[in-house]
């Protein structure tokens, strides 16, 4: 159970008490996040069972972890404060390593096994691979646990749908591995959107330059730095390595054969039945900027295009444009993803930097570019004598800390399952535009594409035999 993981000049990810154009809607609340994890006034309003809002702050929590190698390991040492209870990972070196550190913890290799014994823990940290996030979380939802899950929080829409819908009615508290939220910058660009630095935005352009998936040529695959594929999936199949519980590890996912191009290492996440490729993945870091300064949650439309679809690997290049509508008093905004070779036009031309990877805000009155660590306001000439607005969302706690002093306290967090089921949803939906090939005409009411019943198949799938998650719906 691996995580790809991804180099961020900071960890953390935050609670922010951001500052709103429009008088706030409760969908605004919940996503303006914090000046105040640390205010006693926050965790007291915000709702959570009160034996929760009394646990001393100086009691540890016990914490269940699913998922020890790759990322897993890292938010095992992230939350390695509190007592570790159990471990548990569907490769046994990783799980030995783990139990190395924390001997008196249960390990288990079925993630399943580990809620026999729910009164043991408090908390869960998920950091399996995509495609059995959701069969790892809703458990521990259901049970009334608070959750901590690494990105993208599903493998598809629906789940992603279920998930939002399951940890509200559990109030208790959740937060998505998106760890750059917690970083200072992000907080700045949220601040000056917010504030109306660039008057009203009505176009984003989100771009990456990692260019994972589906090559052309080899030649293709080395430039980006990526391992080559087949043209379909491997007709044979590699020795398991020792220590693999290959079944367990494809879980819910249709059974193959094993090979080395799934595991292990982040590998896995290209493939449609494991994974959803970049748009999901850096998708989850890059475009949470937007989605927190704009506001964003349902969109109305959504187109993609790219190379002719692979029917086993997700694209390396493409790009995705989103229609959103009105929020309250913010006017409707595009919002185009661009990865790999697809670039927004307007780089390196009228002053806006050639960056790599980044997000440009176009508003009315300027704009804004950044990436993770740092931004600027464009053209250059006309913000000189600019005067930033006071900061209104604080220093996060650190982004695991958060979700730690949210399980204790009942504070809020800003990566919570309200915000990220939105945000993985959109980003799902991209990749489904991509796959149906047609500009979709959403419904969120009713999760479909009104105009594209064969989009059908991509929002929901089937699960192999004795994987279900209907009894969790």
């Amino acid at each position: 159970m691996q995580e790809d993981t991804i180099a961020t000049p900071t960890s953390p990810a935050a609670t922010a008490n951001t500052q709103s154009l429009s008088k706030p809607t409760r969908r605004q609340w919940i996503k303006s996040t914090v000046a105040g994890v640390v205010a006693a006034q926050v965790a007291t309003s915000f709702s959570c069972p009160s034996i929760v809002r009394a646990r001393n702050l100086n009691e540890k929590l016990n914490v269940a972890v699913i998922g020890c190698g790759g990322r897993g390991g890292s938010n095992l040492q992230a939350v390695s404060s509190e007592n570790i209870v159990s471990l548990c990972d569907v490769y046994e070196p990783s799980l030995s390593s783990a139990g190395g550190r924390f001997p008196d913890a249960r390990r288990f290799s079925d993630f399943r096994r580990v809620y026999d014994h729910e009164k043991e823990f408090d908390a869960v940290v998920v950091s399996t691979c995509e495609h059995t996030h959701a069969f790892a979380t809703l458990p521990a939802l259901k049970l009334g646990k608070h959750v901590y899950c690494e990105k993208p929080l599903t493998h598809n829409v629906w789940e992603a749908r279920i998930v939002r819908e399951a940890a509200a009615k559990a109030n208790v508290a959740t937060q998505m591995g998106t760890q750059i939220h917690a970083g200072e910058n992000y907080r700045r660009v949220v601040e000056l959107v917010q504030a109306g630095a660039i008057g009203p935005v009505r176009e984003v352009h989100v771009w990456v330059g990692r260019a994972w998936g589906w090559q052309a040529t080899e030649a293709e695959a080395k430039a980006a730095g990526d391992i080559v594929f087949t043209s379909q999936r491997p007709a044979a199949s590699d020795p398991v390595p020792a220590g693999l519980d290959w079944d367990l590890w494809l879980g819910p996912a249709p059974e193959r054969p094993y090979h080395s191009v799934y595991f292990p290492g982040p590998k896995w996440y290209r493939w449609w039945d494991f994974g959803n490729g970049t748009m999901s993945d850096l998708g989850s870091h890059w475009i949470d900027l937007p989605f927190w300064a704009l506001q964003l949650d349902k969109p109305l439309t959504i187109e993609a295009e790219g190379p002719p679809v692979h029917a086993e690997i997700a694209p390396a290049s493409m790009s995705a444009t989103y229609e959103y509508g009105k929020r309250g008093d913010l006017p409707p905004v595009k919002l185009v993803w661009h990865q790999g070779t697809y670039k927004p036009a307007m780089l390196g031309q009228n002053g806006i930097p050639k960056w790599d990877s980044g997000v440009l805000f176009i508003g009315d009155d300027g704009m804004l570019i950044s990436d993770y660590g740092k931004h600027q306001l464009l053209p250059e000439d006309k913000f000189v004598d600019f005067k930033r607005p006071e900061p209104t969302i604080e220093k996060s706690l650190g982004h695991h800390q958060e979700w730690i002093h949210a399980c204790k306290t009942g504070a809020p967090t800003t990566c919570n399952f309200e915000y990220a089921g939105w945000l993985t949803e959109a980003n799902h939906l991209g990749n489904v535009a991509y796959r149906v090939g047609k500009k979709l005409h959403w419904d969120a009411e009713s999760m479909r594409a009104t105009n594209a019943p064969e989009a059908d198949q991509f929002i929901r799938r089937e699960y192999r035999k004795g994987w279900d998650l209907n009894r969790f719906a």
